[in-house]
């Protein structure tokens, strides 16, 4: 996003208490305020009440669980931007823009934590800060540190953290830092990539040794060319080897090659420059370009493919923030969409989000066992725990016309593989998933909240009424393979745990119609029922890709839950 749009928040104060699954998040500092979901009054200050006489009428750091509800269905909150997932001994950590760290036992309770990094960033970041990013415009790293990755290099036996500091006009910089133990302490290592330097000031980077003196930098001036700003970083193993995606809006996301023994750049590998593909000092080009919206990289391998996820438009509540999906065989690309279109732009749009390119995997909308519509996801990362479940960490804002509109909070959800390809399941982590290894017609017939996820629309304000929250369209699975419902006709099967379906008739609001492929399973909702429900992806309703689209073939993500 340009540099005005990233947080400068700093969170690392802000408790969370968690009242019969309702949050309400309890300032200190600058932490943003979660206002509460949308109940009726008293309830709020019943749970209010609670809280006072469970802390003595002081509200600290404590969480306070629901007995009612049980532990699988409790959440402690905390707010980290852009978090980075990682697990070691059997926690979990989530790294964020400003220092924002916190662990958890479950990926739903968690806390912060601090170290060197939280407590005295100035001393270790503050040399290449001054060398590099500091401008009279932005002289304080304090609310310059962005999107921290965070994973076990084990050729050095070190824990490694790509950071970047940021400065203005996208004079920026990703370093490298390492620990032995990954709650810390921290020690600077050195720089890895950066952006923003011109022929006067590139001999206080790496770019002459990689690309020899003298070379024409002319490319990188022009943000409709390869100017980009150096964040973001996501860093995998592919085998023994490697890499770092990186970059942000403008020119483009990127990948370079790192060396294992070292964990800075490798200076063996090369990359020939050629548009749309690859450059000399960046490496591969992965996604974007020519100055459109795209950021925070998040790679995952699973099967065959390696899939991208990318956050497009801006992080503000009403920025249009949202998560698109493309996937690869090579980790190094070409990544494609479930149409068959390109992650790398050819040319500039007025907007990304007018187009269904990238599969949109979530979105604002209001469905049967929800308490609180969500807006602006992003930012995340993907974790492939252990017993082979892939987590989608990520922040959000919420949907809402008063209080504080740029609150964020972290929110973890499980994914699932749906016709070869990572869809969200429709609510978050509450316990595992309960899904059976197969589903006969009886089991599955029934009525459902569909919510389709339209990728040319997006929510920009005001409360849940708004055109832009999708209103969860009620459609019944019948017991002879029929479609029915208000406008709805169309057919139905089930074969184990995937449903098949065709939609020949159903509202223009709906956004429902044609051939869809979706995966069963079962979760608890937001107020505690177990729910079965179906997700996966297909239709031909959003056939608009966008003007150097090749495939125009209209498929987008959906779930639907029983009613």
């Amino acid at each position: 996003m340009p540099d005005i749009q990233r947080c400068n928040e700093d969170s690392l104060n802000s408790k969370a208490i968690n009242v019969n699954s309702s949050e309400a998040v309890v300032s200190a500092g600058h932490a943003p305020r979660r206002r509460g979901s949308h109940k009726p009054l008293i309830v709020a200050i019943a749970a209010l009440l609670v809280v006072l006489l469970a802390v003595g009428g002081f509200v600290a750091k404590d969480t306070i669980e629901s007995a009612l509800q049980g532990d699988k269905l409790t959440h402690s909150r905390v707010s980290s931007h852009d978090p980075s997932v990682v697990k070691a001994n059997g926690k979990y950590y989530i790294f964020g823009t400003h220092r924002a760290f916190a662990k958890s036992d479950d990926l739903q309770h968690w806390s912060y934590f601090s170290n060197n990094l939280t407590q005295d960033y100035e001393t270790l970041l503050g040399p290449i800060w001054n060398a590099w990013p500091k401008q009279p415009s932005n002289p304080d790293v304090r609310g310059n540190m962005w999107a921290p990755e965070v994973i076990w290099n084990k050729t050095m036996r070190k824990w490694c953290m790509y950071l970047s500091a940021n400065g203005d006009n996208y004079k920026s910089v990703i370093v490298l830092l390492t620990a032995d133990n990954i709650e810390g302490d921290w020690t600077y290592v050195g720089p890895v990539v950066f952006s923003g330097f011109g022929n006067g000031d590139a001999d206080k980077t790496d770019v002459p040794r990689v690309l020899g003196s003298g070379a024409d930098l002319t490319r990188y001036f022009d943000t409709q060319d390869t100017e980009i700003n150096a964040i973001d970083a996501c860093v995998k193993y592919d085998g023994d080897d490697m890499w770092m995606a990186f970059g942000s809006w403008f020119g483009g996301i990127w990948m370079l090659k790192l060396d294992p023994s070292t964990g800075l750049r490798d200076y063996k590998t090369t990359y020939p420059t050629k548009e749309n593909v690859s450059d000399a000092y960046y490496g591969h080009k992965l996604a974007g370009g020519h100055g459109n919206s795209g950021e925070g990289t998040a790679l995952v391998k699973n099967g065959e493919y390696w899939y991208m996820m990318l956050s497009y438009g801006a992080l503000q509540q009403g920025g249009g923030y949202q998560m698109r999906e493309f996937r690869s065989k090579s980790i190094t690309g070409p990544y494609l969409d479930q149409n068959g279109n390109a992650a790398i732009y050819t040319r500039h749009v007025d907007t990304n989000l007018a187009f269904n390119r990238g599969l949109r995997i979530d979105s604002s909308y209001s469905e049967p066992g929800m308490q609180t519509v969500l807006a602006a996801q992003g930012g995340n990362s993907l974790l492939k725990d252990s017993d082979g479940i892939i987590y989608n960490v990520y922040h959000t804002r919420f949907v809402r016309d008063s209080g504080d509109k740029e609150e964020h909070q972290v929110r973890v959800t499980p994914m699932v593989d749906a016709n070869g390809w990572l869809v969200m399941a429709p609510y978050e982590k509450s316990g595992q998933l309960l899904g059976k290894p197969g589903y006969t017609t009886g089991q599955i017939k029934g009525r459902y909240g569909f919510v389709v996820h339209n990728p040319t629309t997006f929510y920009s304000g005001g409360d849940a009424s708004s055109k832009a929250v999708y209103q969860a369209q009620t459609v019944e699975l019948k017991g002879d393979g029929s479609l029915s419902g208000e406008g709805v006709s169309g057919s139905w099967s089930v074969d184990g745990t995937e449903v098949s379906l065709d939609v020949a008739t159903a509202p223009a609001q709906s956004h429902l119609h044609g051939k869809y492929k979706a995966r069963v399973n079962e979760q608890y909702d937001e107020t505690g029922r177990k729910r079965l429900f179906f997700t996966g992806l297909g239709g031909d309703a959003f056939r608009n890709a966008g003007p150097d689209a090749k495939q125009h073939g209209g498929e987008t993500a959906f779930w639907a839950v029983r009613e």
